[in-house]
């Protein structure tokens, strides 16, 4: 791990940060099947163009995605796949968390 010293803490902050949006956080799954453009990404997500766009800027600004231009559209991709290994190992606590309650609530039920 590198050292995190303030200049460090504050640009990890800001990406987990660019992280803690729902929204954002849709938009990153929608691409993991693959690039897309703002246009499929509004249709698949249901969000508004303006919406979807402002998400992806910071997505971008945070290195979490790229774009290139074609014609009048943008396509982005992820560029750092690194982010699905991050969302896997929460989403997997998650679950985990979740079916222990599950289970000790089953367990308080019947004894």
């Amino acid at each position: 791990m590198i050292e995190l010293n303030d200049q460090t803490a504050d640009i990890v902050a800001d990406r987990f940060r660019a992280l803690g949006d729902a929204t954002r956080l849709r938009i990153l799954n929608t691409l993991r099947a693959g690039e897309s453009t703002v246009g499929q990404l509004v249709s698949v997500t249901g969000l508004g163009q303006a919406n979807v766009s402002k998400h992806l800027q910071t997505l971008h600004r945070q290195g979490f995605v790229e774009r290139r231009k074609d014609g009048t559209r943008t396509i982005y991709w992820v560029d750092d796949p690194a982010v699905f290994e991050l969302c896997d190992l929460v989403c997997g606590k998650i679950r985990d968390h979740l079916e222990r309650q599950r289970e000790a609530l089953g367990q308080g039920a019947g004894g």
